[in-house]
C-alpha cells in the first residue's frame, strides 16, 4: 500500500489506463462505465503529478469520483450515438466472389451439394441456374452458399 500512497500519480495513471484497456478489449466498448472511471483515474493521476491536487489518497478518490460523473454527464450521449451507428453493409468473407461451374441445376426449391474447402456445402439460389452455368457465390452463411449464375453454358 506505501508504493501506492508515494506514487499516487502514477498508481492512478496506471490504474486508468488499466480501465481503459479492459474496457476497450474486453468488453468491446459495449458498457462505459470502465471508460468513464479510467479516463477519471488518469485525469486524477494528472492532476495530483502536476501538483493541483494534494497527494493525497482522500482527494484522489473524491476527484476520480467527481470526474466520472463529469465524464459521464458530458460523453454518455455522443457515445451512445456512436455505438448506435451501425453498418447494414455485409462483411465479405473468403467465399464470396468464388466462381465455379454447375454439375446439377439450382432453384429455390433444390440445393445440390457443393464441396468446397474442405466442407459440403448446400447451395442456395432465388432462380432456376441450369446445370454447366457459371456462377459466382455472393454470400455464405453457416453450410449455404448463396449464388447467383454470371454467364451461361
Amino acid at each position: 500500500m506505501d508504493i501506492i500512497a508515494n506514487n499516487l500519480a502514477q498508481s492512478l495513471f496506471i490504474v486508468g489506463l488499466i480501465l481503459l484497456v479492459v474496457e476497450v478489449t474486453v468488453l468491446g466498448f459495449a458498457t462505459f462505465v470502465l471508460f468513464f472511471v479510467g479516463l477519471a483515474a488518469m485525469a486524477t493521476g494528472a492532476l495530483v503529478y502536476v501538483g493541483i491536487l494534494p497527494n493525497s489518497l482522500l482527494s484522489a478518490l473524491f476527484s476520480t469520483g467527481v470526474m466520472t460523473i463529469l465524464a459521464a454527464l458530458v460523453l454518455w450521449k455522443p457515445l451512445k450515438r456512436m455505438q448506435s451507428k451501425v453498418s447494414t453493409k455485409k462483411a465479405k468473407s473468403e467465399f464470396t466472389d468464388h466462381q465455379f461451374f454447375l454439375k446439377e441445376s439450382v432453384s429455390p426449391t433444390q440445393s445440390p451439394k457443393y464441396h468446397y474447402s474442405g466442407v459440403e456445402w448446400s447451395l442456395v439460389s432465388d432462380e432456376l441456374i441450369e446445370a454447366g452455368t457459371k456462377v459466382e457465390v455472393t454470400e455464405a452463411e453457416v453450410g449455404k452458399l448463396h449464388i447467383k449464375a454470371i454467364s451461361t453454358k
